[in-house]
């Protein structure tokens, strides 16, 4: 594994590069050896950081849970990062889209919890259970880290390439709706650029918070009740650039629109 020094050094970078909006070098390319385990301890540094200054955790992203999410980025295996309250926006919010580098939005579902979560051995009825409801959401990512090449290793240092939320539409019940079969359509500027299903992610949503709980155990980790929980994409990530209005609809589960200046 990587020494203190190393991966200090390695979230001072990331930081730097989230301060300037810029990228940097692939990290396995830098190091070769740089494993899952030392990608997760750089993420947890960066976490640290933004604890201690003061930013407050309000949940977890599972990235790359669906064919359509692995086959744009060639990578294989679901990963995970954390959520601060100032990464969140409501629907209607006009994003500052200079705040992020690499922009891209996907359409997913957030699963706020109402109980704990504590793995192993966390199955998909323990989850339905400790649901207090599922949202309609946006993910915003960002990368700090150069896209073409990148790994499993590069993204999880990258905090998943998280950039920010948008949350809106009708919160539902678990059992309100079947979530497998919940659709949405994706505008860019009234064009509509993508769809999909829900049961795009696993086979089911919660599937990926099933994933989560399991493998923050591994970690010494567990989901909070009150977490929010972006549970992956069922769209391809799709670029947008200042001037853009995306529109995410969402049937009866309601819309949200957000506009990059």
């Amino acid at each position: 594994m990587l020494d203190e020094t190393t991966i200090a050094a390695i979230a001072d970078d990331l930081a730097q590069a989230e301060k300037n909006r810029s990228k940097i070098g692939l990290l396995t390319a830098a190091y070769p050896d740089m494993s899952v385990e030392d990608s997760y301890a750089v993420q947890n540094e960066w976490r640290r950081r933004g604890e201690a200054s003061g930013r407050r955790l309000i949940g977890h992203k599972i990235g790359l849970t669906s064919k359509p999410m692995q086959q744009a980025t060639g990578i294989t295996e679901p990963d995970y990062g954390a959520i601060f309250a100032d990464q969140v926006y409501d629907t209607g919010a006009v994003i500052d889209h200079s705040r992020y580098s690499g922009v891209r939005v996907e359409v997913e579902l957030a699963f706020v919890l109402r109980d704990e979560l504590r793995g192993p051995d966390i199955n998909l009825i323990d989850v339905l259970r400790a649901t207090e409801y599922v949202v309609p959401a946006l993910e915003v990512l960002s990368s700090r880290i150069e896209m073409e090449g990148r790994t499993i290793v590069d993204t999880i240092s990258d905090n998943a390439a998280l950039g920010a939320m948008v949350l809106g539409g009708s919160p539902v019940a678990v059992d309100a709706v079947d979530l497998r079969r919940v659709g949405a359509l994706l505008y860019r500027n009234e064009s509509v650029e993508d769809s999909g299903l829900a049961a795009a992610v696993l086979d089911h949503p919660a599937r990926g918070i099933v994933w989560l709980a399991n493998k923050l155990a591994e970690h010494g980790d567990v989901l909070q009740a009150g977490e929010t929980v972006l549970a992956g994409s069922f769209t391809r990530p799709m670029w947008v650039s200042p001037g853009d209005t995306v529109h995410a609809d969402y049937g009866d589960l309601g819309v949200i629109t957000c506009r990059f200046t």
